[in-house]
């Protein structure tokens, strides 16, 4: 396969070091934190090429217009319009609920400016769809990434989100000042904040 020829040629002459556990065999949303810096898209698709691990994610719909789009199409790329984000979570629960098996790759520290909270979506789809957690992370301080853990979500949003804590506490993105802390703006267990 010339996308794990690709990934081992990458890792053989790449600074970072490949740590990971193994690749989930169930459909999974693949968390990608901290996201700090674009080049969090080349290490992700190394690490999901090097694992044969089929991947899809989400960008926003501009990144797919002219001849960007059938490349990112072929990267995995599901285009968001955020005036109608509903439906992107639809066509992956269906996709999970089909059979399909792959890892949704979220980054929900979302953009890379200012903000201070995790966006909840990957958690809302990872419910909605039945599907794990797959941690990934990116660390400069140690110069590593890949996978940790495949959590189940209980449904208790607070002690669901101390175990994501507790697991990128020491992870510091490419760029460490940019780094936002795992934190929804709800963690209340009835209701998950946007």
């Amino acid at each position: 396969m010339i996308r794990r020829a690709v990934a081992r040629v990458f890792w053989t002459f790449s600074r970072w070091t490949l740590r990971t556990e193994p690749a989930p065999v169930a459909p999974t949303v693949l968390v990608g934190a901290p996201h700090t810096s674009n080049w969090d898209f080349v290490l992700m698709l190394a690490i999901a090429w090097r694992l044969e691990i089929p991947i899809r994610w989400l960008g926003k719909d501009s990144l797919f217009r002219g001849w960007r789009g059938p490349l990112m199409r072929r990267l995995g790329g599901i285009p968001v319009d955020r005036r109608d984000a509903g439906r992107v979570v639809s066509e992956v629960v269906a996709r999970a609920h089909a059979g399909e098996v792959f890892g949704l790759v979220v980054t929900p520290d979302g953009t890379r400016g200012p903000h201070t909270h995790w966006k909840s979506g990957f958690y809302r789809i990872a419910r909605e769809a039945g599907m794990t957690l797959t941690l990934g992370y990116v660390d400069r301080t140690t110069m590593t990434t890949g996978l940790g853990p495949t959590l189940a979500l209980t449904g208790d949003v607070a002690a669901d989100m101390d175990r994501i804590r507790a697991f990128y506490a020491d992870k510091a993105g490419l760029r460490p000042e940019l780094r936002v802390e795992p934190r929804l703006p709800s963690e209340a267990p009835h209701g998950v904040g946007t």
